[in-house]
């Protein structure tokens, strides 16, 4: 798709702005998804106008990490450009990744007698898991031939990089998560998948008993779990792709380490999204494709908290007006991947997404939900194909053959 577009691409002055709300997508609970539950005036109002419909981040029965959603949301197929989350967290936190590097996206957990009792050490806040990054960082600087750097992150996660003293093969990351992913197990070994990968596991085991230690008298934040072992991978930029002079504006590390990957500008944005909002404002001029990344949707959704999700998006809605006034050519309202608070995780679902411009059908859905959204003119589709529409909406695909 990617080589087609770039043959098709051609640059105007519109402006195309991406709202991804993390984790939009629910399931009933009472007879009601979070959306439908959610009093959401002014979502419910664009989806009348708009064209809207379901998109799948991976394919069918598959549940997307979030860089995969994210991946396909610009256009990139998720299963050819397979990323590690490690490498997300790392550019995000403005890590200096090198070849030479193995990357890694840890969370602080709480661990008792040898079982996973808290996977996020009860969500700790930032400044006090800062602190414990640092004193990590100055016990721990070196395992085998690897150094170890740090980077504290938000709440309970962190990155780690392990700098070996020559480049690594691209199969050099082909270690498992030891996170169980359910809290009463234990942690999981790291193990190797392929040969380049052992000695990347053997650092890695030494490295969570030298932290574990470390860390024994802390009351929350006593262990950590390792995930996404990645490399630093070749990406097409979204410039060389689409065209586009691109910025993210999100204030969690991981998805500006994504943004950056694709090429995109990644500037500091603090606060939540009524300022990544006024920071969409204040640069509206000064590029063509913005990336608003709204995090807490899916937060709510991951601890099963129904109410606090539909409270997340509700609050989202009574900031859209700050967005449509800006007017811009073309603008994309939806998620990365489905959290139903019913299942406390992602989900395979097909994700909700409202697209508004001026060429648009519109007027087949009474609101912005699910099951509204299956009424809608663009159906259920892949989500790679979510760039090409805005792309065309936008006017910046030229006719394809005589």
């Amino acid at each position: 798709m990617q080589n087609l577009l770039k043959g098709l691409v051609q640059k105007n002055s519109t402006k195309i702005v991406l709202v991804v709300l993390d984790g939009l997508g629910g399931l009933p609970v009472n007879g009601k998804t979070e959306l439908e539950a959610a009093k959401t005036p002014n979502l419910d109002a664009l989806a009348r106008d708009g064209a809207c419909g379901l998109h799948v981040p991976v394919a069918y029965g598959i549940t997307p990490g979030s860089g995969p959603g994210h991946f396909s949301l610009f256009g990139y197929s998720p299963i050819e450009f397979q990323i590690g989350r490690g490498i997300l967290e790392a550019l995000g936190l403005g890590m200096d990744v090198r070849k030479t590097d193995i990357c890694l996206r840890c969370n602080y957990a709480t661990i008792k007698d040898g079982l996973i009792q808290d996977r996020r050490a009860g969500r700790i806040p930032t400044e006090q898991s800062s602190k414990i990054t640092a004193r990590l960082q100055s016990a721990i600087r070196k395992i085998d031939d690897a150094e170890i750097l740090f980077a504290p992150g938000m709440e309970h996660r962190f990155a780690v990089i392990f700098r070996f003293p020559e480049p690594l093969s691209s199969d050099a990351d082909a270690v498992n998560d030891t996170d169980p992913q359910k809290e009463g197990k234990a942690s999981l070994q790291p193990m190797a998948a392929a040969q380049a990968a052992e000695r990347v596991a053997r650092v890695a085991e030494k490295f969570v008993a030298a932290v574990a230690a470390e860390l024994k008298e802390e009351k929350q934040a006593n262990y950590l779990l390792l995930r996404g072992f990645s490399v630093m991978p070749h990406i097409p930029s979204f410039d060389e792709v689409y065209g586009l002079n691109a910025v993210a504006i999100a204030n969690y590390p991981m998805y500006g380490g994504l943004a950056k990957l694709v090429g995109m500008k990644t500037p500091h944005v603090p606060g939540g999204v009524p300022e990544e909002i006024a920071f969409l404002k204040a640069n509206y001029s000064s590029h063509d494709f913005f990336f608003v990344h709204v995090k807490k949707v899916d937060s709510y959704g991951e601890d099963g908290n129904f109410e606090g999700k539909c409270s997340r998006i509700e609050e989202f809605d009574a900031l859209l007006p700050r967005i449509l006034a800006l007017n811009p050519d073309v603008l994309v309202i939806t998620g990365d991947h489905s959290t139903p608070a019913l299942m406390m995780g992602h989900s395979w679902h097909p994700v909700p997404v409202v697209v508004k411009s001026p060429y648009v059908l519109g007027g087949l859905c009474s609101g912005f939900s699910e099951r509204e959204c299956t009424k809608g003119e663009l159906g259920i589709f892949p989500t790679v194909n979510l760039m090409p529409l805005a792309l065309a909406n936008a006017g910046r695909l030229k006719k394809f053959g005589a």
